[in-house]
């Protein structure tokens, strides 16, 4: 099977639109100079050509197939690839289309596997039926199932109507989402640009001192951040829906730029409950679903996905179990000598700041608008802090799942089923030893690496590290047991029903 033949004028366009800057800027340098102005229009032509001639080329010997085990595809204008991915490695299939696309009929289609960093095969451009036919026949295949389901009428149901509905955003969660999840880059950048711009403004405008000006200049930043914030979430999440499916979760979003695509159930590593500050204050979370290996969107390169960007706390958490259906959670914290830790970890940052500052006065001779000792005024909040770092750490033993919550700006409660682990790792640095504390990371195979993405017991007493590793590993091992028997039965159970 082949590309659609719009993709050659489509990828012509997207290809010259990603160096037009360049050919602007050397036509115009060109054409300042007597006699070269026609040559840089005609290098230009012959370098539209050249895009246009290789696009032609690239489309017409891209091939895929879909066969009994594989989905093969073969590609290449110089030197030819070819590649065969087994349906059961297959870990997600999803469609994406911008409004260009969307007028013109196309849509991507990108295939991710388990364990991949990167995406294994991409589809530019296919009809949006196909990539839908497709989206549908490698999850059936993947199952194993033996006929393609039908409608009445003999055609395949489309993706949107197939399965249970568990979620639509609201518009009320969608301006929300904007609220809550304000890009502080933007806080950031402007802390850094007020005391080169500042100055100068004083200089014009006398009553815009800098004590003056900034509150003001912060307070528009935070509006303009929230605004710009809820902007991209609308569009990121327009129409955002969640269904579920034959052993699988379907997703639809976006506005400018529509997503749509799977998370299968039998491929999910660990599910997270997710509340910043805001979110906890106004009694929403969001639900994220890991699975193994690399998941578009995800910008980490980690297999993160959004299964909902905004509920109500109750109606998360509820999402959350329909993934993973775990029980009611009692955490246990750590001991309260870790807060003192923590109280000696933030005094130490106040001093550090503080030395910082006397220091910038006595070596570069300026004359702060506060005093060099003012950071000192931070330890009054040295205790409070270091009391909401240990309130919001816990773990818990669950019968089939182990769970961990850490982080007061941005606490994320995840869910690790048992047989789910790959690696039990206990650590403690030499500041931890000397409190006779440990951490026990609980690292799954849709985590890249151990750190804070992983699930952790943090600063947990060393001899009860020890003991939840062991815990943790024994009921690993049985639950591991159970779930390769129970595959094996439904196996069994196919395998009798084809027969028959």
């Amino acid at each position: 099977m082949k590309l659609h033949p719009l993709s050659v004028p489509y990828r012509t366009g997207s290809a010259v639109a990603r160096f037009a800057w360049v050919l602007v800027i050397g036509t115009v340098s060109t054409s300042q100079l007597d006699g070269f102005g026609a040559l840089a229009a005609g290098a230009l032509v012959v370098a539209l050509l050249g895009v246009l001639a290789y696009q032609v080329a690239y489309v017409r010997r891209f091939d895929y197939e879909l066969t009994d085990d594989t989905f093969d595809l073969a590609s290449g204008v110089v030197s030819r690839r070819t590649r065969e991915i087994p349906y059961r490695r297959v870990q997600n299939v999803d469609v994406s289309r911008n409004v260009v696309q969307r007028a013109l009929g196309l849509a991507e289609v990108r295939i991710e596997t388990a364990g991949g960093g990167e995406t294994e095969a991409q589809l530019r451009y296919v009809s949006h039926d196909e990539a839908e036919r497709l989206q549908r026949e490698i999850g059936r295949r993947k199952r194993g199932d033996g006929e393609t389901a039908t409608d009445p009428d003999g055609t395949a149901p489309p993706v949107e109507d197939a399965g249970e509905r568990l979620f639509a955003v609201t518009n009320r969660e969608l301006l929300l989402l904007g609220v809550v999840q304000v890009d502080l880059r933007l806080l950031s950048f402007v802390t850094v640009l007020l005391p080169v711009v500042l100055p100068s403004v004083s200089q014009s405008f006398p009553l815009l001192d800098l004590l003056r000006a900034a509150p003001f200049v912060l307070a528009g930043l935070v509006a303009v951040a929230v605004v710009v914030s809820s902007v991209a979430a609308v569009t990121a999440y327009y129409g955002f829906e969640l269904r579920r499916a034959e052993g699988e979760l379907r997703y639809r979003r976006g506005l400018l730029q529509e997503y749509s695509g799977t998370i299968p159930l039998d491929k999910v590593q660990s599910v997270s409950l997710t509340e910043n500050v805001i979110a906890r204050r106004l009694g929403y979370a969001a639900v994220e679903v890991e699975t193994a290996g690399y998941a578009p969107g995800a910008g980490d390169g980690s297999g993160s996905q959004s299964a909902v960007p905004l509920a109500d706390r109750e109606r998360a958490l509820s999402l959350a179990r329909e993934v993973e259906p775990f029980g009611e959670v009692e955490f246990e914290r750590p001991p309260k000598r870790a807060r003192t830790r923590y109280v000696v970890r933030y005094a130490l940052v106040v001093a550090f700041l503080t030395a910082v500052s006397l220091a910038v006065v006595r070596f570069t001779g300026v004359t702060p608008p506060v005093p060099p000792y003012s950071p000192l005024a931070l330890l009054v909040v040295v205790p409070v802090a270091a009391h909401l770092k240990w309130a919001n750490l816990g773990y818990a033993l669950g019968e089939d799942h182990f769970v961990a919550r850490e982080g007061f700006w941005t606490r994320r409660t995840r869910v690790v089923p048992y047989y789910r682990v790959q690696t039990l790792v206990g650590s403690a640095t030499v500041f931890q030893r000397r409190r006779h504390l440990a951490t026990l990371v609980v690292d799954t195979a849709g985590s890249q690496g151990f750190g804070a993405t992983d699930a952790r017991a943090l600063d947990i007493d060393a001899d009860r590290a020890d003991r939840l590793r062991e815990e943790v590993e024994a009921r690993f091992r049985t639950s591991l047991a159970e779930t390769r028997t129970a595959r094996r039965n439904r196996r069994s159970g196919r395998d009798a029903a084809a027969a028959d």
